[in-house]
């Protein structure tokens, strides 16, 4: 913890550690962030098994601990590929600011999904009261920046890699986040503006989450808008793995082998969300 947290121990940009454990202002900001996250999804498993309160048909802890995965993985995601980013721009104003973003968004987002568990009151499409209406629109806002700041790590990490990086790795980084990015914030209009199907993620079927597909509770009587923005979110850890995979074992053909992932993750998304807007379950 003395790493993090010593008297000599800044969160601003240009004031990192020495030595061979030297870790970025921005990876520490990155750090604390999924610290929270795993803080937080303890209780909140203590709890899934100990509250029989249920919404939508589903313990009301389910959702915080779908997000607080997903977040500990995306913010993952972006701490293991900043150290492909050449060091003067990693360790500059622009990639702190992007992962400062990052982790404020992601943290705001998860307290509040948090304390309308504890409340038993739904967190996502809940404007029944004024402050519940605010704070929906603000997360909104938040779910947005979070992925902004992704995309700005992407694009860091494609236009101004370290010199000794993986080739595999750094292009599937950069293009997984860049194109993650996008087709997230595609995926998130559609579900969050509530025109296809109604409010909710449901498109038909009975509107419910309770006999959800195992895991993931994705609608099995209808369309659920949930399937396409998952495959776009977790581009950013597939493409990365691809590239990863590709260098390994086919070094010729990594920006290759990427196109054509990089093709099959839009098909992917797009099938999916076809699917769901006509809808139909995805399994």
């Amino acid at each position: 913890m003395t790493l993090l947290f010593d008297g000599t121990t800044t969160f601003l940009p240009g004031h990192g550690l020495v030595g061979p454990m030297a870790q970025s202002s921005a990876e520490r900001l990155l750090i604390v962030a999924i610290g929270l996250q795993v803080a937080l999804a303890l209780p909140s498993l203590a709890a899934l098994m100990l509250d029989d309160r249920l919404l939508n048909g589903v313990s009301v802890w389910s959702k915080p601990l779908k997000f607080q995965a997903s977040l500990v993985l995306m913010l993952g995601t972006i701490l293991l590929l900043l150290p492909l980013i050449e060091t003067t721009v990693r360790e500059g104003w622009g990639v702190w600011l992007a992962c400062l973003l990052a982790c404020v968004t992601a943290s705001g987002e998860i307290l509040y999904i948090t304390l309308q568990a504890a409340r038993g009151r739904a967190s996502h499409f809940n404007a029944e009261t004024p402050i519940e209406a605010l704070a929906y629109g603000m997360m909104g806002i938040g779910a947005a920046l979070l992925v902004l700041a992704s995309l700005t790590i992407g694009l860091f990490l494609l236009l101004r890699p370290a010199p000794d990086a993986s080739a595999g790795l750094q292009l599937g980084g950069a293009w997984g986040l860049i194109l993650g990015s996008v087709l997230t914030l595609l995926t998130a209009f559609a579900l969050g503006s509530g025109q296809i199907g109604g409010p909710g993620h449901w498109v038909g079927g009975v509107r419910t989450d309770a006999g959800g597909l195992l895991l993931f509770g994705w609608s099995r009587s209808g369309g659920d808008l949930r399937v396409p923005h998952f495959f776009a979110t977790h581009i950013m850890q597939a493409l990365p793995i691809v590239g990863l995979v590709l260098e390994l074992v086919m070094p010729r053909l990594v920006v290759a082998g990427l196109l054509a992932a990089g093709t099959l993750s839009i098909a992917v998304v797009a099938g999916t969300f076809l699917q769901a807007v006509g809808g139909r379950p995805f399994f």
